[in-house]
């Protein structure tokens, strides 16, 4: 998988832009989670589809991005967590154990 970090609101803003041509996805990771480590995992070894972006949020080094998705979007912070961003909106979210990349795509 290769993961567009996701590291400043500049950043956050140039994913909403983009998400009204293509489907954004955000994955926000602790790096000290053995459950977001699982997730982690089990998302790389997928195939990267090319009708979606991967955008990868390391929660310990910008917990405030975090919160600012939380509320931007109107979602409970979770971790792990997948956000599937769509024109501008949070149109799917899931998190811990249940991050499937089929599910992912079930709803771009």
């Amino acid at each position: 998988m290769d993961w567009i970090v996701l590291s400043s609101t500049k950043e956050l803003e140039q994913l909403m832009s983009a998400s009204y041509t293509l489907p954004q996805v955000i994955f926000k990771h602790s790096t000290s989670c053995n459950v977001s480590a699982v997730a982690k995992k089990r998302l790389d070894k997928q195939p990267q589809p090319s009708s979606v972006s991967f955008h990868y949020l390391d929660l310990i080094k910008h917990r405030s991005i975090s919160n600012n998705i939380a509320t931007q979007f109107d979602v409970e912070h979770e971790s792990p967590q997948i956000l599937l961003i769509k024109n501008g909106k949070c149109v799917y979210n899931e998190s811990h154990l249940g991050i499937y990349m089929d599910d992912i795509l079930e709803h771009t």
